[in-house]
């Protein structure tokens, strides 16, 4: 099938190139309405498909972003990438996701790509703050850029965040209220720091109703489930806690699992709180209390966000607000009796 270009919908509609191009960007002046439906009218007839690259040289923009996850295995960041590509899709943007696998290297190498693809911006979900090479490499290239899910709200970057240290205490309280004293949490790496955000915020709740969180009730994982599954271990057989709270919703799965084969009861002798609230939990038998958060709507936010910095407009960055979603793995310890 044969491919028109601007110069045979001229020559078509008896116009000059220059004007096929205003009719492509949208720009009324210099043309009556006549000449504009007749060059639209064309187009319809032969299904013509602008060359998006050669209209990017034009306007300046290629409308495509780029979004470097972290791991897109993780079922919390498909939910992420949903509401960033819906959000784009809706204002004609393309999307190039990068998974970065948490490895600096790597993102260096997504930054140039997309540096070389002319992408208008960049939406992080990797790290906290960007190296000051990455930010120079960016700052060169002019392209804007948005921090989503991690990063530091003290930082000088436009940022969608979530209020971690309040999800971290909201499972604290939920916890403390339901009566239980001897509690842990398996946190995720401390250089992130959502880690240590929602750490503190779950010390707080606890130290509210006299509860001490002691060094070896804190285990460190990586938001993974395998992980989560062999650090559990020692902790459940020596029966010494009723509650833990998982700081994803990956890593309580990983409880479940160890407890599951130790024999282990949820919530009978063992209640779990997890965080983010991703689809799957709802397949978790008994259903999993944990923190949401609105990842989807994240998402969508940081594109207008970035959308907005694209266009030289003043941007705030957006704190989220988490919930508590109470279900069926956490109750009472008195029924651990």
């Amino acid at each position: 099938m044969r491919r028109w270009t601007i110069k045979d919908i001229a020559k078509q509609a008896g116009v000059s190139i220059t004007t096929v191009s205003r009719v492509l960007n949208e720009k009324e002046e210099g043309m009556s309405p006549k000449t504009r439906e007749k060059v639209l009218k064309v187009m319809e007839e032969v299904d013509f498909q602008p060359n998006q690259f050669a209209r990017g040289l034009v306007t300046k923009r290629s409308k495509i972003f780029g979004l470097i996850i972290p791991n897109i295995s993780n079922p919390y960041f498909p939910e992420l990438c949903r509401g960033v590509e819906d959000e784009a899709n809706e204002r004609e943007y393309s999307l190039i996701i990068c998974n970065s696998d948490d490895q600096s290297d790597k993102e260096k190498r997504y930054l140039r790509l997309l540096e070389e693809q002319q992408v208008d911006g960049i939406i992080f979900s990797a790290k906290d703050s960007l190296e000051s090479s990455d930010e120079e490499q960016l700052s060169r290239a002019k392209i804007p850029f948005i921090l989503v899910d991690r990063g530091k709200s003290e930082k000088n970057h436009s940022s969608v965040l979530l209020d971690n240290d309040k999800g971290g205490y909201l499972a604290g309280k939920h916890l403390t209220e339901l009566g239980h004293r001897k509690i842990a949490c398996i946190i995720g790496p401390k250089s992130i720091s959502l880690t240590n955000d929602r750490l503190e915020g779950f010390r707080r709740a606890l130290a509210e109703s006299g509860v001490e969180l002691s060094p070896s009730q804190i285990i460190e994982g990586d938001f993974q489930m395998e992980m989560a599954y062999q650090k559990s271990k020692d902790l459940l057989m020596k029966k010494e806690v009723t509650a833990i709270f998982a700081f994803n919703d990956v890593m309580a799965f990983g409880v479940y699992r160890m407890a599951h084969e130790l024999g282990i009861h949820i919530p009978r002798d063992l209640s779990i709180v997890g965080f983010d609230d991703i689809p799957l939990v709802s397949a978790l038998i008994p259903m999993l209390t944990t923190i949401r958060q609105d990842t989807y709507l994240m998402g969508r936010e940081a594109v207008k966000l970035l959308i907005q910095k694209l266009e030289n407009n003043e941007t705030q960055s957006i704190m989220f607000n988490p919930t508590l979603v109470v279900r069926e793995s956490s109750t009472s310890p008195k029924l651990l009796l």
